[in-house]
């Protein structure tokens, strides 16, 4: 080793704090708000974090001089330097159905990912969770967010073909975290899931199952039709293979359960189930116990998804898994090119997870 040279310096990553106080001066910068904030409450659910986080970012702009707090405890605006075009064209709007509690570990990882990674680079971001631009008529509600939020580049997760469709004839700024539905021409990242239910279905043809079932929410979309129609492909290439049961169920246990039932009673039923979201793959896996299914010895399972505490079960759960930080490296390259240039081709990024084994196949 060279004692003569410096040591390579540690990489920083901004605090939550940071990031908050970031986000805060971009708004007052482009004028979102004229003589004084709003009330703590509002800013909580506007920037999406806890009252701590938000508090101590508040007092780093008035340490700093952007902020004065008067006898009544209102935060004045100090400075707002004239909002700049490029200013504007810096706030990333990130609209999900799910409040950051409400989402999974690993999109919770993503998520917190993307805003240090766009922090760094100096863009300015906003968590928003509204359920009715996610509904079949989001048109109302989407217009209304767009008035609230004009020069906004927006990256959507967990959206469907009416949201998706409206984007397009808005001809706004748009990235979909997640897959579009067919000929809707916009920029997208998500998890190969077609190639990734192909090699399950691969993996379990070898293994010897001919008579196979896949578990799907009822509102499937993006990634779950591809799902579909590559586990179709691959029992396509072996010839003596039964049809594929799709069991849908509504996200409750007890549908997924009658459901499992009701395959189970077949005359010839699965041998082998790859269950889409992890979450359900308990529900899965204790319910075939309960009937009396061996695992993997009568039935086997396959996770289409990750979730750290699938680690922890036993038999462990053969499951796929994507590199996080690759997601949100990928969304956050996106991101920022969209907001430098306007626009985006409409390409879709795939990103192939890796398999991993366990032990219920």
């Amino acid at each position: 080793m060279n004692m003569r040279t410096p040591p390579t310096p540690l990489p920083q990553r901004l605090s939550l704090v940071a990031q908050t106080a970031q986000s805060l001066r971009e708004a007052i910068r482009a004028g979102q708000w004229r003589m004084h904030l709003p009330g703590e409450r509002e800013l909580c659910a506007h920037l999406q974090v806890s009252r701590p986080t938000l508090r101590a970012a508040l007092e780093e702009l008035q340490h700093n001089g952007w902020l004065d707090v008067s006898s009544r405890q209102r935060r004045r605006i100090r400075a707002r330097p004239a909002a700049s075009r490029r200013a504007k064209q810096q706030e990333i709007a990130m609209l999900s159905p799910w409040s950051l509690l409400e989402m999974a570990p690993p999109m919770m990882f993503i998520v917190d990912m993307l805003r240090n990674k766009l922090a760094e680079a100096g863009y300015a971001t906003k968590f928003l969770v509204n359920r009715a631009c996610f509904s079949a008529r989001p048109e109302r509600a989407l217009d209304a967010l767009r008035r609230q939020n004009p020069n906004a580049v927006w990256l959507v997760f967990g959206s469907k073909e009416p949201m998706q469709r409206w984007f397009v004839r808005q001809e706004l700024p748009c990235i979909v975290a997640g897959s579009c539905g067919p000929y809707i021409a916009l920029p997208s990242v998500d998890v190969d899931y077609r190639a990734t239910c192909r090699h399950a279905g691969g993996v379990l043809l070898r293994k010897g199952h001919r008579r196979l079932a896949l578990v799907l929410p009822q509102d499937a979309y993006g990634g779950d039709v591809v799902s579909e129609a590559g586990l179709r492909e691959a029992l396509a290439l072996v010839p003596g293979t039964a049809p594929l049961r799709v069991a849908r169920h509504d996200g409750t246990t007890t549908h997924l359960c009658t459901l499992l039932d009701e395959v189970l009673l077949a005359p010839h039923p699965p041998t082998a189930f790859l269950v889409a979201r992890s979450l359900h793959v308990l529900t899965v896996m204790m319910h075939l116990l309960r009937r009396g299914k061996r695992i993997p010895q009568d039935v086997a399972v396959i996770s289409r998804d990750n979730d750290p505490f699938l680690a922890s079960t036993t038999p462990m759960v053969a499951r796929y898994d994507i590199n996080h930080v690759q997601f949100a490296r990928r969304l956050s390259t996106a991101a920022r090119q969209l907001a430098e240039t306007g626009s985006l081709p409409a390409q879709a990024i795939r990103l192939m997870p890796k398999f991993l084994a366990g032990a219920t196949v």
